[in-house]
């Protein structure tokens, strides 16, 4: 019982290591990667699209995006869409294509990037404490419903703390390649 509850719990710890992964991925780091746009929503006939559903992103040099949209028809709403998001982009249209030069960060830029990598960390951080309380709250209502018994409970407690531990560090680990990443020109 209390080997499947560890398991279970290390699985809600590994999704919140993966959210933090993946959010991330969406942050500019001066260097040309489709995750930065892929998330984008298109006004396409009326209904909201993820970007990566309309159309190929692809990264020809470190510097440089093209989106090859499916649809010819929606290569002005993908543009705008890109004009639109907060990514200071300026994407040009070519007919067939969007091409996107990723600029050089500013310090300040950097900095701010820098600043956001920290807060997503910490969500992070609280979602895995947030599953560690879940789990600790389980296993005490165990050993009130006589379940398990003390020792059972305690020893719950300290591997539950131990996967805690160990899955903070790895999203700290994570936030710091990314920050290593956006800080290096």
């Amino acid at each position: 019982m209390e080997q499947q509850l560890l398991v279970d719990t290390e699985h809600h710890m590994e999704k919140s290591l993966d959210v933090l992964r993946r959010e991330l991925g969406t942050i500019r780091t001066g260097r040309a990667n489709p995750a930065i746009i892929e998330h984008l929503n298109v006004d396409y006939y009326g209904a909201p699209t993820p970007l990566l559903q309309l159309a190929t992103i692809s990264s020809p040099d470190s510097r440089q995006l093209l989106v090859h949209p499916y649809d010819k028809g929606a290569l002005g709403n993908i543009e705008k869409a890109i004009r639109s998001s907060d990514l200071g982009f300026n994407p040009t249209n070519d007919g067939t294509q969007i091409r996107i030069v990723i600029p050089q960060l500013t310090e300040e830029r950097r900095r701010d990037l820098v600043k956001l990598v920290h807060k997503r960390v910490e969500e992070a951080r609280i979602a895995i404490r947030n599953v560690r309380r879940d789990t600790n709250d389980h296993v005490r209502k165990l050993k009130k419903d006589k379940e398990i018994s003390e020792d059972e409970e305690r020893r719950a407690e300290e591997q539950l703390q131990k996967l805690t531990d160990r899955t903070i560090r790895d999203a700290e680990s994570i936030g710091q390649n990314k920050e290593a990443e956006m800080l290096e020109l």
